[in-house]
Parts: structure tokens; sequence; C-alpha cells
């Protein structure tokens, strides 16, 4: 595909995620993950998913993005337009942590998309580090 019409493609993807995006106030859950308690804002339409944390400067401490899916599934994060690092925490349907990435890297426009290793339902976003200094590990029960 001519490199051209691929950036045409996701420039006007991001305009109408942003278009969309921009219509509503967000809407926040509270996250358990044993004693670690997180604001996370929902992201539960596909515009909000597709835009994610894209265009931010940081992420409060202790807040974070919750994705809401209909079924399991294998699904992939990228870093576009992401301004902060992350960790990033797919869960699977039982609530229970199935897989992790630390740190994940921001990037411009041509970016990698990171992947679980098991079906999740739901993927929490937040800042990186914290995964590491709340002690979240593969298995660990979230509730929300």
């Amino acid at each position: 595909m001519d490199i051209k019409i691929l950036l045409f493609i996701i420039l006007a993807i991001i305009l109408i995620v942003l278009y969309f995006v921009f219509q509503s106030k967000p809407v926040t859950k509270k996250v358990t993950i044993g004693k670690t308690e997180i604001e996370a804002e929902v992201a539960d339409t596909l515009p909000k998913q597709i835009k994610g944390l894209m265009f931010r400067k940081s992420l409060a401490e202790n807040n974070g993005m919750l994705f809401l899916f209909n079924n399991d599934d294998y699904y992939g994060i990228w870093m576009m337009n992401m301004s902060f690092p992350i960790d990033i925490i797919w869960i699977g349907s039982g609530h229970k942590i199935v897989d992790m990435v630390k740190n994940a890297q921001p990037c411009g426009i041509i970016c990698s998309t990171y992947y679980p290793k098991e079906k999740a339902r739901f993927v929490l976003e937040v800042n990186s580090g914290f995964t590491g200094k709340h002690s979240i590990e593969i298995g660990d029960v979230v509730e929300f």
C-alpha cells in the first residue's frame, strides 16, 4: 500500500475518533487490585478504544484507562501518538490478570502493537512502573 494512502487513512481515523470522543464526558470506574485502587476512565465504545490515551501529556498517579470488550480475544494495544510510557494489563473474563507488558514506550505513527499471550476481556492501562511499585502480577484478581 502506498505510504500516502496509509497516512491519509490513519489521519481520517484519528479525526473521526476525536470527533466522537470529545462529544461525551468521560465515565470512570474504581478498579481494585489487591489493596491498590485505581480511578480508571472507561473506554467502552470503539471510538474511545481507538483513541485510548493518545494526545495526553500524562496520567495522574493511581489513574488509568479501562477498556471493556464484549468477548474474550487477543486485544492489541498500540502506542501511537502517546506522550508517556505505560504498563498494559490484560484481564480475563474471570477478572484475573492473564498478561502484562511493562514500560510500553510511546511512538509516532508507525508503531508496534502489543498483544497478550492469552485471550482477555478487559485491558487496563496505567503509568509505567505502576505494576512493579504495587507488586501486581499475572493471576492477581481485579475488581471493578
